[in-house]
């Protein structure tokens, strides 16, 4: 994998809310393309945490620090508030331990950043409505072998962190790369949350 210049529009609104010279754990991390840019472009101090092996190496290969590890095993190898920012994108949904992992999150990092697909998107519920479980861009897979395995809408994950004490820093609803502002959750096929403690 090679340092790219231009990130995916979502991978680049995560960037967006990092702090340059910050340290980042990013959980789910896959190949490091955003680690890999935040290292360049921002000076980060930069972890990656990825399941799959082979990511990890494809990490370690593009300069990126990561580590092989199950998310749903917590995150006790990281002391308390080592890290400012620290990501989730697009995994949370695929998660059994959805509500404990946004709290380790928010253990070892002063914010937490989490995105994932938003079931209340229009397209979504126009497939329901025809009788079948909703496969688009961002939601890939077919209801038999799908990963994701906690549907949410934007209602939904603000309620998860209005009963843990989280507040909401920052809100951005996407579809097709363009932020969404009015109907987010009818118009937005993707969520970004920047979250902190009360």
């Amino acid at each position: 994998m090679t340092t790219q210049t231009i990130l995916r529009p979502d991978l680049q609104l995560i960037a967006d809310w990092v702090a340059p010279s910050s340290r980042v754990l990013d959980l789910g991390c896959g190949e490091g393309e955003l680690l890999a840019w935040l290292q360049q472009h921002k000076q980060v101090n930069g972890y990656g945490v990825d399941f799959d092996v082979n990511n990890v190496v494809s990490c370690v290969k593009a300069g990126v620090n990561a580590i092989q590890g199950d998310l749903e095993a917590g995150l006790a190898e990281f002391e308390d508030q080592r890290f400012e920012h620290v990501v989730l994108s697009q995994t949370i949904q695929a998660m059994q331990h959805t509500e404990e992992i946004l709290l380790e999150m928010l253990r070892v990092g002063r914010e937490a950043i989490v995105t994932f697909p938003n079931f209340g998107y229009w397209q979504n519920r126009w497939q329901i409505m025809q009788g079948h479980m909703p496969v688009s861009d961002d939601m890939p897979y077919q209801w038999y072998n799908t990963p994701n395995i906690h549907w949410c809408m934007l209602g939904d994950f603000e309620n998860l962190c209005a009963k843990n004490h989280i507040r909401v820093l920052e809100r951005v609803v996407m579809a097709h790369g363009r932020r969404v502002s009015f109907l987010p959750n009818l118009r937005g096929s993707l969520a970004f949350y920047r979250v902190g403690r009360d």
